[in-house]
């Protein structure tokens, strides 16, 4: 079974009229991301998945600090309908904001709703990872057995600090909540050094690999650095739709090679790229199969 791991919300359920479609040219060098999609996009990206998580990020104006078009009030929900209309296909993850005062009960609704892990991106939110918040936030998510995803790495939007998304944040955060669950998106790209050695060092921490394939020198060099520290099965198949496919990934993925072809820099072994493409991802995040595919 193919899982990926990584996937943004669609933004409508019907199509979108062509004069409320939105490009953002700012994520990929070869094409610009058009950011308004609708439920039937997304399949269609997706098929190269059997199950998909999705989310987004509870930021206030989301628009300008991802790129991509939500209401923060609705987010959640708007998730939570999109798996349940194809529980088989999709595993929804709540944004939260860990300075909410009504923290909790956020948590008790989403859950409710039938979601099952969170999603972080405190560069864009604007939150410490590291501060006290954050920390009461992590213990709940692991007292639940809820999986979190950070945004890790870099972003080219200005206003979102770059210290609050670096890898070396994770491995503070996993040696203060050892048995939370942890997937680090984008193998914290451009730091696939220091992704590599803390999922290595901390059994539940897992990086993702969306968005690695748009940038080919840096794709085989995670990669390889993963290979050489022994860390290639802590890596979980993300495409990052809408800003790739999971086609699009596995493909990317398998000619990771390419760049290298014809000089004697080391190959990233065909075993270890099926090991990331068909990762048992959900027993990785202590998660089950949607009850429909069960």
């Amino acid at each position: 079974m193919i899982v990926d791991v990584h996937t943004h919300t669609p933004t409508h359920r019907e199509r979108v009229p062509d004069d409320e479609r939105l490009v953002y040219p700012a994520w990929r060098n070869d094409r610009p991301v058009v950011t308004t999609n609708s439920w039937a996009d997304f399949d269609a990206a997706q098929s190269g998945a059997d199950v998909s998580i999705v989310f987004n990020i509870a930021v206030p104006d989301p628009l300008a600090m991802t790129g991509l078009p939500y209401d923060l009030e609705t987010c959640n929900d708007r998730t939570a309908a999109f798996v349940a209309a194809a529980p088989e296909r999709r595993i929804g993850f709540m944004g939260l904001d860990p300075r909410w005062d009504d923290l909790v009960e956020q948590v008790d609704r989403c859950q409710a709703l039938g979601l099952v892990g969170i999603k972080l991106g405190p560069n864009y939110q604007g939150f410490d990872p590291l501060s006290d918040a954050a920390h009461a936030l992590y213990a709940l998510a692991a007292e639940r057995g809820l999986p979190i995803l950070f945004h890790q790495g870099t972003s080219p939007i200005r206003e979102a600090p770059i210290r609050f998304a670096h890898p070396l944040t994770m491995d503070e955060i996993a040696i203060a909540h050892p048995e939370l669950r942890v997937v680090m998106a984008h193998m914290g790209h451009p730091w696939p050094r220091e992704t590599a050695v803390v999922v290595r060092k901390h059994p539940h921490v897992y990086a993702d690999v969306s968005s690695l394939i748009l940038r080919p020198w840096m794709c085989w060099e995670a990669l390889t650095m993963a290979h050489e520290w022994g860390a290639t099965g802590k890596l979980l198949l993300g495409s990052d739709f809408p800003i790739a496919t999971a086609g699009e990934t596995i493909a990317g993925l398998r000619r990771v090679n390419e760049i290298v072809e014809g000089t004697r820099l080391p190959r990233v072994p065909e075993e270890a790229i099926e090991r990331i493409v068909h990762a048992d991802a959900l027993a990785a995040l202590g998660l089950e199969l949607p009850a429909a595919a069960r």
